[in-house]
């Protein structure tokens, strides 16, 4: 897994100059926004307020606010997270991959427009996967100052060489920002911030407010309005069950305007909807601000508990079981401990063996889906997910209960899933599942 800031895989919107372009060839299928951004994770964002399409044009946006000049006028940062494999890439008279996108944002209190940013973009990649890939690859960012109040906020995206666009509208409430007392909790991917107010902050926000489990440090930004110089600010990290998981304390240098920096290294925080909360030590100055703690950009849980249920099939069943067995209060060392004796290689900066398992995770999710329940939860997302890639895969035609056949030549197993009712609810039969279970706990080392 690369790191989301590699300059050549996560473009910063900038305006650029592209020559003319032409078509690669016949445009692939488009993806299926059940894929990009999944119901699950739709809820989550919505419940976060985060703006969303995944009808058209698959994308997440959001709004974030800080103090402006004066008490009346606010600065609003807005952020929006695309994956390449959304937009349409041509080939340009370079030989380099080019695919441009438009983005119309507006403000309205009633019928008037009070801002309006119309910005068109171009995202460049080195190889054609890159154009296929389906997490957040493109962020774009817009900061303006506007005076508090309610507004309307509509957002429109369009792909510039396809008929792709992306359409949704908000009402959101721009803050009067009170001093002194605490900003809004930013989480950012990098960026020094502001040393006063009159400046706009010079960062890269994080628009889904997503943090991935094993490879980035998550970095919070923090401001502080005349508080005086010395003043402890608590942070900590608490989960939908009002558990805490994790908590930082850093003091206040001098200035009307100081900043703070907090820092939550990889494999701190199980996946989860989570919270992250500043408060001023002995002080009534408190902010608070929703995240998510990711282990893909296709696919979230909201607690604990169903970060354990969708590790059913880990090979490291005994560290699963002291993880299910965790009391509420130990959920974030029991989650640290986990992530320890699990990591085959600890000197590396990922988890490899988690990464791989949630991989597989995504792809049972897209392949293996029926109407009754998601990929990962079907026998076929089951073995998916233990086993791996069949090195074989045919069709058994039947008029009454048509088949499909799994070959593991490693494994010396060949295993038969039917659909009995004609629904695609393929199952393993009942011999099958039994050569499955022994070859399982065969490559589990059971005995």
């Amino acid at each position: 897994m690369k790191r989301r800031l590699t300059p050549a895989l996560l473009a910063i919107a900038v305006a650029l100059n592209c020559t003319q372009s032409r078509r690669m060839g016949p445009r692939p299928q488009g993806p299926d926004p059940a894929n990009m951004v999944p119901a699950r994770a739709r809820t989550i964002y919505r419940e976060m307020g985060l703006m969303i399409d995944t009808a058209r044009m698959p994308l997440v946006a959001s709004l974030r606010f800080l103090p402006g000049s004066t008490p009346e006028s606010t600065v609003a940062i807005f952020g929006l997270s695309l994956a390449n494999r959304v937009l349409n890439f041509r080939r340009d008279e370079n030989g380099g991959l080019v695919a441009g996108y438009h983005v119309e944002l507006t403000l309205r209190q009633d019928t008037a427009v009070v801002r309006q940013v119309v910005r068109d973009e171009t995202v460049r990649v080195g190889t054609q996967p890159e154009t296929l890939r389906r997490d957040e690859s493109i962020v774009f960012q817009q900061i303006l100052t506007v005076p508090s109040g309610v507004y309307t906020v509509g957002l429109v995206v369009r792909d510039r060489s396809s008929p792709a666009y992306a359409e949704t509208k908000v009402v959101d409430t721009v803050p009067r920002i009170e001093t002194p007392g605490l900003s809004t909790p930013l989480l950012i991917y990098q960026g020094a911030g502001r040393a006063r107010r009159g400046t706009l902050p010079q960062l890269v926000m994080n628009p889904r407010a997503a943090t991935p489990f094993d490879t980035d440090t998550a970095r919070w930004y923090v401001e502080a309005y005349e508080l005086p110089r010395g003043t402890r600010i608590a942070a900590r990290v608490v989960d939908l069950d009002s558990v805490e998981l994790w908590r930082d304390t850093l003091t206040l240098g001098e200035g009307p305007l100081a900043t703070l920096r907090f820092g939550i290294k990889p494999g701190v925080l199980p996946p989860g909807r989570a919270e992250f909360q500043v408060q001023a030590v002995g002080g009534t100055a408190r902010a608070t601000a929703p995240f998510l703690v990711a282990f893909s950009d296709l696919w979230a849980v909201h607690r604990f508990d169903e970060t354990v249920d969708v590790l059913r099939y880990f090979a490291r069943q005994a560290a699963i079981t002291k993880l299910k067995a965790a009391p509420r209060t130990g959920r974030a060392a029991a989650w640290q401990a986990f992530y320890a004796a699990t990591d085959s290689a600890p000197r590396t900066p990922r988890h490899e063996p988690l990464e791989r398992y949630f991989r597989r995770v995504d792809v049972a999710n897209q392949r293996y889906a029926d109407p009754g329940a998601p990929g990962w939860k079907t026998d076929r997302g089951e073995v998916f997910i233990t086993l791996g890639e069949p090195d074989q895969a045919f069709e058994v035609p039947g008029r009454t209960a048509p088949g499909i056949r799994w070959e593991y030549s490693d494994l010396h197993v060949t295993l038969a899933f039917q659909d009995d009712d004609g629904w695609g609810k393929y199952h393993l039969t009942l011999q099958s599942r039994a050569e499955y279970e022994r070859v399982l706990a065969q490559v589990r080392g059971a005995p």
